[in-house]
């Protein structure tokens, strides 16, 4: 029966797209076609530009849009845990106001949950937010946040209650990122890039129809966007390469990529790039190296065990299971394949890995995983917090006592200021 249905989505999705691609559309106006008809997000309600149709059949989908060469609704970055996040908690009024401008990739968005006083202790926020009048009024500051100095939107974390543990004394806003009371400072990584930012809010605005749940229920909706976002944590391995095609829509996303996709340009890097390991050990004459074929081979088992894993929380979800902790297990798998991957490129290029410039192997490419490597350990939660998480949820272990979780959060000690 479900290769009955596979093959009638398929005929379907096929014919839709036969009788309306076309490169020379513009991309938002492509985009808004493809919501419309629900095939940009087809696991979606339909009410809300999808089909209803179970995340099992959108490789399906994914497949003829990639046979006939068709560009799909924006799926890269922050956008897509808003998106989620909207759609399990959001109101009427909210998913109408940004779903849309989401899937045409109108709108950029980012995530404002890390502070530089709490680390991967999200719930330790102590960014304010204070209703005064008729809104919501924010001070405090943000860091390590992709795409700031380019969204629209942010997904923003705050503390509304200190006297409520620390858990239980949170709100989750959808910020306005253009206002004059929010100020966005680039950092400069070390391999060159300035994708993450610092933010400071000097009482800046949230009206009241963009508190996401009820205040104080922010933990809850910041747990799902965690969980969207570790069980994407390779999404980005495989990065857009831009079309060479003809044609309007081709030039648009071209533009796209180089602009306001900028900041994930590094994110296959930070991956460790284990598709490029047969290829250097032939473009080095190391292919036939019993150790390093050795090496290779456990790299590449590590990779494929990963993406069963990531198949299996697509089960899940398609059964219409919550998200649970195997993202975890797949973002900590993530970061100890970059990892195993980065050692075997250095031991196949030995000292000239660290070469950057016109004349170093892959113009620097290789240089650019070593130091991007370590952010796959820190990114979405650190590998410490992933083994807490398995520990506690997979192999149900005792919880780690911190004596912070009960007492109001007001007389938790800290290492900043509130």
């Amino acid at each position: 029966m479900t290769e009955i249905k596979e093959d009638a989505v398929r005929a379907e999705v096929r014919a839709w797209l036969e009788a309306n691609w076309n490169p020379a559309h513009g991309l938002v106006e492509w985009r808004l076609k493809l919501a419309e008809s629900g095939w940009g997000v087809p696991h979606w309600p339909r009410r809300w530009y999808g089909r209803d149709l179970p995340v099992g059949l959108v490789p399906v989908v994914e497949e003829e849009f990639k046979r006939i060469g068709a560009i799909g609704v924006a799926k890269v970055g922050i956008r897509t845990l808003a998106a989620a996040t909207i759609l399990a908690h959001g109101t009427d009024l909210q998913k109408e106001k940004f779903l849309l401008r989401i899937l045409t990739g109108e709108d950029i968005w980012c995530q404002l949950f890390s502070e530089p006083g709490s680390g991967s202790d999200v719930a330790a926020a102590v960014t304010r937010a204070e209703f005064r009048g008729n809104q919501w009024v924010i001070n405090g500051q943000k860091v390590w946040t992709t795409s700031a100095h380019k969204a629209h939107w942010g997904l923003l974390l705050a503390r509304t209650d200190w006297d409520q543990p620390k858990h239980r004394g949170l709100s989750y806003f959808i910020l306005d990122m253009k206002q004059p009371g929010v100020t966005v400072q680039p950092l400069r990584q070390m391999n060159g890039y300035a994708s993450f930012n610092q933010v400071f809010f000097t009482d800046a605005k949230v009206e009241p129809e963009l508190l996401v749940s009820d205040v104080g229920n922010g933990w809850a909706v910041t747990t799902t966007t965690l969980m969207h976002e570790r069980r994407g944590a390779d999404a980005l391995r495989s990065w857009a390469i831009p079309s060479d095609k003809p044609g309007r829509i081709y030039e648009e996303e071209r533009e796209e990529i180089r602009t306001t996709m900028e900041p994930y340009k590094w994110y296959p890097q930070r991956a460790g790039r284990v598709d490029l390991l047969l290829e250097r050990a032939r473009a080095t004459g190391k292919i036939d190296d019993p150790v390093l074929r050795q090496e290779i081979a456990k790299v590449l088992a590590m990779a494929k065990a990963a993406e069963w894993t990531a198949r299996r929380a697509r089960t899940a979800q398609e059964q219409g299971r919550p998200q649970g902790p195997e993202g975890s297990i797949g973002k900590l798998a993530s970061s100890i394949i970059a990892r195993t991957a980065a050692r075997v490129h250095t031991a196949l290029l030995g000292a000239d890995a660290l070469l950057t410039g016109d004349d170093s192997p892959m113009n620097g490419l290789l240089a650019e995983i070593l130091v991007s490597v370590p952010a796959s350990s820190i990114a979405g939660g650190t590998d410490e917090i992933q083994r807490n998480i398995i520990s506690e949820r997979v192999l149900k272990m005792p919880r780690e006592r911190t004596g912070d979780t009960e007492k109001p959060f007001k007389d938790v000690p800290r290492n900043t200021v509130a």
